[in-house]
């Protein structure tokens, strides 16, 4: 039997701003992200299955990701929660979707969450490879599993 990887690319447009940060991005701001996703399994082998072939679905990895990444960080305002909020109420009356989160939202810390809330839904025989969120046209961060063991 032969394992193959399968990849899933998803788009979602979010804002955030850097805690303490020592530059522009300490300042509210958006992203157009491009996020993959890929998964690993063995093809089912049951002829008798309508999923022959496949890896996995790729509408269930679609409605994984659509569920726990893009539909919550979709157009959100993404804010660390040791952030200084006492304007949270004017946040949360200029904005409809904020999202406050334990940690400096960065590509790479959002990858990290990423990864924790996919893993968990994923079927037993399939395994989470690797994610790659693109933050720009020339700058990303991955997150691979074989990294994460």
């Amino acid at each position: 039997m032969s394992f193959i990887r399968i990849t899933k690319e998803f788009k979602f447009d979010t804002a955030h701003a850097l805690k303490d940060y020592d530059g522009k991005c300490s300042n509210l701001h958006g992203h157009s992200y491009k996020f993959f996703v890929t998964v690993k399994g063995e093809p089912e082998q049951d002829k008798a299955s309508p999923k022959t072939g496949m890896v996995m679905d790729f509408g269930h990895l679609k409605d994984i990701v659509n569920q726990e990444v893009v539909e919550k960080m979709d157009h959100a305002v993404v804010l660390n929660k040791e952030a200084d909020l006492k304007h949270v109420h004017d946040i949360d009356q200029l904005f409809d979707k904020v999202v406050i989160v334990d940690y400096q939202p960065t590509t790479e810390n959002m990858l990290i969450d990423f990864a924790g809330r996919i893993k968990k839904r994923l079927p037993e025989h399939i395994k989470l490879t690797k994610l790659l969120l693109r933050e720009t046209i020339t700058s990303y961060a991955e997150w691979l599993a074989e990294d994460n063991e």
